[in-house]
């Protein structure tokens, strides 16, 4: 069994004027996938810019296992055959252009 990748995700407020420049949000997760590699994958093959792929790879790791976890949560139920079917389409438009 492959080792689960070890993440630590901070966000930080970088706006020196708003009142809520001195927080940040800190947690860490466990993920069966290497989110770097799908971070790269997404930057070749998306056609979506450096910046956004980063961002779109991040946000699918951490919403798809939390909505795959709990998926009959009302919270994700009306959602989930949305994801998978986007998650499906992503898969194979990054396939094909490999």
């Amino acid at each position: 069994m492959k080792q689960p990748h070890n993440y630590r995700i901070t966000i930080e407020c970088t706006n020196a004027e708003s009142e809520n420049s001195a927080q940040t949000l800190q947690f860490e997760m466990q993920d069966r996938e290497d989110m770097f590699a799908i971070v790269e994958k997404l930057k070749q093959g998306s056609g979506l810019d450096e910046k956004t792929s980063t961002r779109v790879g991040v946000a699918l790791r951490l919403l798809g296992p939390a909505m795959m976890q709990d998926r009959k949560h009302p919270v994700f139920v009306d959602f989930f055959p949305h994801f998978k079917t986007f998650m499906q389409n992503l898969k194979s438009k990054l396939k094909n252009n490999s």
